[in-house]
């Protein structure tokens, strides 16, 4: 008997196999470079994500720092701003009520001395 016919009919079925398990190599070896790949984007969006808390915490101390009540008056007396007063109110038939009186600028507390050097 020869022996041709039997390993002519072998020789596609290596070669799918050997196709097959090539293939299979390529697809994980992207897959895992894609996973990779994710994985570094991931990593920066979290460190991103931190920065921009510690920004947002910054900003959002700056603002509860600038609108505490004593703030706001050391600012408006910094732009020559005066307290009013009491609030005199106009009624829907032009009416008012309260008395109106004009603002004055009560003298400005006084301020410790700074020496220099310290």
């Amino acid at each position: 008997m020869p022996s041709g016919p039997s390993t002519a009919a072998r020789t596609p079925f290596v070669l799918l196999v050997v196709l097959l398990l090539g293939g299979g190599l390529i697809t994980l070896l992207l897959l895992n470079s894609s996973l990779n790949e994710g994985s570094f984007r991931l990593s920066e969006l979290k460190k991103r994500t931190t920065e921009l808390t510690d920004e947002e915490q910054e900003l959002q101390r700056d603002v509860n720092g600038r609108s505490a009540p004593d703030a706001l008056e050391r600012r408006a007396r910094e732009l020559g701003m005066v307290p009013g007063g009491s609030p005199v109110f106009l009624g829907p038939d032009g009416t008012v009520r309260g008395v109106p009186s004009r603002a004055t600028a009560e003298p400005a507390p006084p301020t410790a001395p700074t020496t220099p050097g310290r």
